[in-house]
């Protein structure tokens, strides 16, 4: 992670600890704005943002060049985070009770997709189950389409490093080709593998590898 990362969270982290006094309900998990948008962003910080982007910000800047380039117009200002408060809305109604969860860390949304509803246990192919999920992705993604989408594969610690690394990006890589078949363009998508590298939980337990073992989808606005 270079300093300018690290930077931004940690500014994230400390502003969502400052407005803590300021709480409105969410209409769709029930919980308070302030007390959610407070836990992922200390959880990212701490965690060295296990949760949300991880391809660094040189891959998605050239992907925002890109995609300027042909055509898509950049969000600036104010707009930005009004842009990704309606796609958060969207992707929380589409998704709700499927068991993904949606997080906010600052301008960006990640998706966290754990692996009972994505895949079978030491395999790429996507499990049937899936498909109505990343069917209301897809529609959200095609509707909000000034985004960078990164689709990061993560392991469980079972098994050799390189092969969960394979795997992961395997994984990533069958999500990310669902998504095009559904119109997605390529041009917004980074896939990638991290392995075994980010836990969220303890591999100890079989709980805690199953929530290792996931993939990631992390939108993040098109900015010039």
């Amino acid at each position: 992670m270079n300093s300018n990362a690290l930077k931004r969270i940690m500014t994230i982290a400390t502003a969502a600890v400052v407005v803590t006094g300021c709480e409105t309900l969410d209409p769709y998990t029930r919980e308070t704005q302030t007390s959610k948008a407070t836990k992922g962003a200390l959880i990212g910080a701490a965690a060295g943002a296990v949760v949300g982007l991880v391809s660094g910000d040189d891959a998605v800047e050239r992907r925002q060049h890109a995609l300027i380039g042909a055509g898509i117009g950049a969000l600036a200002g104010g707009a930005i985070g009004n842009y990704m408060d309606r796609q958060e809305a969207k992707l929380r109604a589409e998704l709700e009770g499927t068991g993904v969860s949606v997080t906010r860390i600052g301008d960006n949304i990640t998706l966290n997709m754990p692996g009972n509803v994505t895949f079978a246990t030491d395999s790429a192919d996507l499990s049937p189950a899936f498909f109505g999920v990343l069917n209301s992705v897809g529609k959200v993604l095609d509707e909000f389409d000034r985004t960078v989408v990164e689709v990061a594969g993560h392991t469980d610690s079972t098994g050799s490093h390189a092969h969960n690394q394979g795997l992961s990006e395997r994984r990533a890589g069958s999500v990310a080709q669902y998504l095009r078949v559904q119109g997605i363009d390529r041009q917004r998508m980074i896939t990638i593998g991290m392995g075994e590298t980010r836990p969220v939980a303890d591999n100890r337990t079989e709980t805690g590898r199953q929530l290792n073992r996931r993939v990631e989808i992390t939108m993040v606005p098109v900015i010039g």
